[in-house]
């Protein structure tokens, strides 16, 4: 197997251009080695700095260690390091010539469950590292259980510290076949498990001497190959309206252009499209990108789109095909993950951020509480707490077009605000999980808000 650590010259514009982008997000118990992995992954690959190397260095010397601790690459705060463990996420940017990767280092401890939800939202693989000692524990299913609800596509199985079982096979192999097991029947599509030394750096960059029974890929290797072609440009195209452009000079005397981001699929001139929730339709007349007309566009380009017609849209609205326009709604139905340290309960009024809009809502029921150790559901709660998951049912002041999660992650995914301060509170997936939510009940009593 080849080395993927060249080459060790920055790479150029050019390179970097032609090169696809990763998001990816580690997860793992309380000393797994997640922090040491990420550090050891930056490290042989030459994705840091000399000033960051000598820093940690230093770092480590004074805290007795004769080899650098490379977990420092990535405890950055004060508390991390004196504990010696993660505690928010901590995203690094890195590239080698074959790939570019926004990483999400986030913490294992069960109290900082909503973290992993913030770090694996956008992520495009997740990799979860189990200790080669202890095998698949309670926080491993959870964590496959939240990239399971986040519709992770690729997830990679790191035994790590195989270096303290000898390297023997046997104890890879039974990790690695309980843990596709239980990530299979969450629905996780694809599952690869790689066994590793995250100190030694045995299969991080380099393959292992040590491990000559696997015949499988590095870390790396598998981070610059896994194919990325599941993105949103296969999504039905989705483009919320960010800002109005009219810039009403002698050049554009005319001009009126409705700027945003792509949140999914592509648009091309000649398209009928539907302005909702209004319902309005039109026909795209031009497509201006980075300043130059052109005939298509995709996600995640940031365009400004003009219609054929004079219609009323402004900020939140959404630009969708009319033959793939979505069902608007004043009903969510919706996975949540709580993220506030106040509660969510029934009755709470928020406000729901979706896209560019944002409305008025009301929490009128939660049916249930997911229990992440065991899947099971606890019925109508009343309430979830900080890092809880559940199911909640909410009714806006405002219909809005809403995808399925399990159709878009961009276009089904919203959050909850708290109206007063702007807190955010909770973390939203529309749509069903991959547990069966418990029925709904029909509440009357709207606590005054009547939609």
């Amino acid at each position: 197997m080849t080395s993927t650590t060249e080459p060790t010259e920055p790479l150029s514009v050019e390179q970097l251009s032609a090169t696809t982008l990763l998001r990816f997000a580690t997860a793992g118990s309380v000393d797994d080695g997640k922090s040491t992995l990420v550090g050891r992954l930056l490290h042989d690959s030459k994705s840091i700095l000399t000033d960051q190397l000598e820093a940690v260095e230093h770092a480590s010397r004074n805290r007795g260690q004769e080899t650098p601790d490379l977990a420092l690459l990535t405890d950055g705060l004060r508390a991390e390091r004196e504990q010696g463990i993660t505690i928010d996420v901590a995203y690094r940017y890195f590239a080698t010539a074959r790939r570019r990767f926004i990483l999400a280092d986030t913490p294992g401890h069960v109290q900082y469950t909503r973290n992993m939800v913030t770090g694996a939202s956008t992520a495009d693989l997740a990799v979860v590292l189990v200790d080669a000692r202890n095998g698949v524990i309670e926080q491993t299913r959870r964590h496959a259980a939240v990239a399971a609800l986040l519709r992770v596509p690729h997830v990679v199985l790191a035994v790590n510290k195989m270096d303290l079982v000898a390297y023997e096979e046997s104890v890879f192999a039974a990790i690695a076949e309980e843990f596709t097991a239980y990530a299979s029947e969450l629905g996780v599509p694809e599952i690869t498990a790689i066994p590793i030394s995250a100190l030694a750096g045995d299969n991080v960059v380099e393959p292992s001497a040590n491990m000559d029974w696997y015949g499988g890929p590095t870390v790396l290797e598998h981070l610059e190959t896994v194919p990325v072609s599941h993105d949103l440009a296969h999504c039905h195209a989705r483009l919320p309206v960010q800002y109005v452009i009219r810039p009403q000079t002698a050049e554009h005397p005319d001009y009126r252009g409705y700027a945003g981001q792509i949140a999914a699929g592509s648009l091309r001139v000649g398209q009928e499209i539907t302005v909702l929730p209004s319902g309005r339709t039109s026909t795209i007349s031009g497509i201006d990108l980075l300043g130059e007309p052109v005939d298509i566009a995709w996600t995640p380009q940031s365009v400004t789109v003009l219609l054929k017609d004079d219609i009323d849209i402004s900020r939140g609205d959404l630009l969708v095909p009319s033959k793939d326009a979505p069902a608007t709604t004043q009903d969510v139905e919706a996975t949540v993950c709580h993220v506030a340290d106040a509660a969510l309960t029934v009755g709470h009024r928020v406000l729901l951020k979706h896209g560019t809009r944002t409305v008025k809502a009301i929490v009128k029921d939660i049916p249930s509480r997911l229990t992440l150790d065991d899947l099971s559901l606890h019925p109508h709660p009343g309430r979830l707490v900080a890092n809880d998951i559940g199911r909640v049912k909410i009714r806006t002041a405002e219909p809005l077009p809403l995808d399925s999660y399990a159709d878009s992650r961009r276009t089904g995914a919203f959050i909850l605000i708290d109206p007063a301060d702007g807190t955010t509170l909770t973390a939203g997936m529309v749509g069903e999980s991959f547990a069966a939510p418990q029925p709904v009940k029909d509440e009357s009593d709207d606590d005054g808000w009547d939609f």
